[in-house]
């Protein structure tokens, strides 16, 4: 029987630190990948994104496949699953929307997963808050694809399971090894659908492998190495609302990169949901992390 990791709490004072980097690192990717669909279908750019990054963990780690159980297969597997979906569905959604508006309700699935596990009264007005930006963002004069808004929905409730099965699989390999293969699994169910789907423009424009080597680094071996690492610090709930600055950088660099324009309604609505994240923040500073235990939601 495997027996978990125990999560080095000691260390999470680094925890915001991390989640900043791996933040600021998955928006220039999404940008990076945005700027490139004039001339590369989103799916393929998705596939390429898993797959160089599996390819590339791999090489690193080259795990021992025989020294993996049955319970970490149980944990890798889902979270490989999980990653070829979200990975699909938040490259669709930036597609259609704007980079910040799609972090915006990307975020919705960690932050509802944050106040789930939480038991404290004073998070029902963090929901609130949250969910009054949402309905800026769908309401009358909001003026964006219901199929975008759909799409990050998608990605919201893959990025919560995320949260969830990252943290597990952190917890029952010491190393890299976990990660290395959930992204092997993800690459091979989702490698295939892009190349179906997108691989024409991938072979009508070959220098596009260049640019998805770098979406892969920036969007996702960067990012979710980091992931584990805070996650092997901090419990979910406390993880999910670090997310809070998601949308706000994921605006700047829309801004700043794409030269992308938000109305109002939009900035109104990033607002609030970095408030409801920061406040959630503020009060889980305020005292120590609960000491997680194999088994338990948060895992």
């Amino acid at each position: 029987m495997v027996q978990a990791v125990r999560l080095p709490q000691q260390g999470s004072a680094t925890a915001p630190v991390l989640m900043l980097v791996q933040i600021a690192s998955l928006q220039a990717g999404s940008a990076v990948a945005k700027e490139a669909y004039a001339s590369v279908d989103p799916s393929a750019l998705a596939g390429m994104r898993l797959f160089f990054s599996a390819a590339i963990l791999l090489l690193l780690v080259r795990p021992s496949l025989r020294k993996v159980t049955a319970v970490q297969w149980r944990a890798v597997i889902p979270l490989g699953l999980v990653l070829a979906a979200m990975n699909m569905a938040y490259f669709q959604a930036i597609s259609r929307l704007p980079i910040g508006v799609a972090a915006t309700v990307e975020l919705l699935g960690p932050l509802a997963l944050s106040i789930a596990l939480s038991r404290r009264l004073e998070h029902l007005a963090v929901a609130s808050l949250a969910l009054v930006g949402v309905l800026l963002l769908t309401g009358p004069g909001a003026s964006l694809p219901a199929a975008g808004l759909v799409l990050g929905g998608v990605a919201a409730l893959c990025r919560a399971g995320y949260v969830v099965l990252s943290r597990r699989v952190g917890q029952l390999f010491p190393d890299w090894a976990g990660l290395s293969l959930a992204l092997a699994c993800g690459a091979c169910v989702l490698t295939p659908v892009s190349a179906a789907t997108g691989g024409v423009t991938v072979a009508a424009h070959p220098a596009v492998l260049l640019t998805g080597l770098l979406v892969a680094l920036l969007s996702s071996l960067i990012p979710y190495a980091l992931d584990m690492a805070v996650l092997r610090r901090i419990d979910a709930r406390a993880f999910g609302v670090l997310l809070a600055l998601s949308p706000a950088v994921a605006a700047a660099v829309g801004f700043l990169l794409l030269h992308e324009q938000l109305t109002k309604h939009q900035l109104t609505a990033i607002v609030l949901v970095v408030l409801a994240g920061a406040w959630s923040v503020r009060r889980t500073g305020r005292r120590a992390a609960p000491e997680s235990r194999p088994g338990t939601p948060a895992s």
